[in-house]
């Protein structure tokens, strides 16, 4: 039997985006998928490709942009047409999962509005910018085995916490944030000792997905110097369920802001890999903020090939993220300890007065960007609710 799907043109997810997944239908195992407005597509059974019942895009996005490229029109074309009915399923009556197997996480600093906002509150009486903030993608590397899909809930962290006595203790932090960002995921890795060249930054990133990299600010205050973060940052990092297809970002692509001063060689490129992207962040069904990712000061392209520099390898599944990615005025800003100003201004969430975030809290992020014919396209959603810190005296 054969299905032909109507999706209105406006659709946030219709065909002009299909974004992939890993899907599984109830009492089924995961296999990978494309969504298409309220539908998704089973890729297995639509393509008769074993590739797609395997339970991540690993094995798909090893395959090079040529064959993206020749199933994402094959997909276009069935959808165009028929589909195999049982190839189609209700997206509110399947689970997702992580959709890659992640192989290593970096987390860059790229936003020059997060990082000035970050300067002028943690050193007030210097520049916001450290001088080699102009000059190169800072990043760190963060812990892959705890990057999990959206909806998990995040088990609130403890740590060392400095205190007023200047000898610290340990428990449960106190200012747990947020950081809304964009992820991008290596599809083709390279080899040890060959840096990737910035103009060959399509040839290796498969696409995109949103994150949250949750940040337990007072835990990272005490332990991120000289070193950079650890325990303030390894607990979590959600991402979205559904990865975004370079492809499909075509008409967001622009260019990058002004760069003074002009980036060394090996950060110059020929193509512009700026993104027109909006994200929205919700904290408990109230929207405190609409960071826009256009505003970045570093490219994905500049941040792979900086990741690289060195010779350092890339695989298939890598993921790295933009940081947190905030504008100039206060309701652009995409972490709470900006909302609040450190603490130090309170945002009305809800009628109550809040700074960072409690037990019970939950945020969602979602992003959308220009599409075809004037339309736009979804970015699908990073879901998270706070429980309360295990074993917690």
């Amino acid at each position: 039997m054969k299905t032909r799907l109507e999706v209105a043109d406006d659709d946030l997810f219709g065909p002009r985006n299909l974004p992939y997944g890993v899907f599984a239908p109830e009492g089924e195992d995961f296999r990978v998928g494309v969504r298409i407005s309220e539908y998704v597509i089973d890729l297995a059974a639509a393509l008769e490709d074993p590739i797609f019942a395997e339970p991540s895009l690993n094995a798909f996005m090893a395959q090079g942009p040529r064959r993206w490229r020749e199933v994402r029109n094959r997909i276009r074309e069935l959808i165009d047409t028929e589909l195999p009915t049982a190839a189609v399923h209700l997206l509110h009556d399947v689970r997702t999962e992580l959709p890659v197997q992640i192989g290593d996480y970096v987390d860059f600093y790229a936003s020059i509005d997060h990082a000035t906002n970050l300067g002028r509150l943690f050193r007030p009486d210097s520049e916001p910018l450290l001088p080699n903030w102009r000059y190169l993608p800072v990043g760190y590397h963060g812990r892959a085995g705890t990057v999990v899909v959206s909806g998990t809930d995040i088990v609130r962290p403890r740590g060392q916490r400095r205190t007023q006595s200047g000898t610290p203790d340990f428990g449960p932090t106190q200012r747990l944030d947020i950081e809304a960002e964009l992820g991008f995921l290596v599809g083709v890795g390279s080899e040890l000792g060959t840096p990737i060249d910035i103009d060959e930054f399509a040839e290796h990133v498969f696409g995109v997905a949103l994150v949250n990299d949750w940040s337990a600010r007072d835990i990272q205050a005490w332990e991120y110097q000289p070193l950079g973060p650890f325990l303030g940052k390894s607990f979590a990092t959600s991402m979205s369920a559904w990865v975004t297809p370079l492809a499909a970002l075509e008409e967001a692509r622009i260019p990058l802001p002004e760069q003074v001063p002009q980036p060394l060689p090996y950060l110059r490129g020929s193509q512009p890999w700026g993104f027109d992207i909006d994200l929205a962040v919700r904290w408990n069904g109230q929207t405190v903020a609409h960071p826009p990712y256009a505003r970045m000061y570093w490219s994905p392209a500049q941040m792979l090939a900086h990741l690289t520099a060195n010779g350092a390898a890339t695989r298939t599944g890598d993921l790295y993220a933009s940081g947190t990615i905030s504008g100039p005025v206060p309701d652009q800003r995409g972490s709470f300890i900006e909302l609040s100003w450190g603490g130090a201004e309170p945002l009305t969430v809800n009628g109550l007065h809040r700074t960072f975030l409690e037990d019970g809290d939950e945020v969602v992020i979602t992003a959308s960007a220009p599409g075809p014919n004037s339309h736009r396209i979804g970015l699908g959603e990073v879901r998270g609710r706070i429980w309360h810190a295990r074993n917690a005296p």
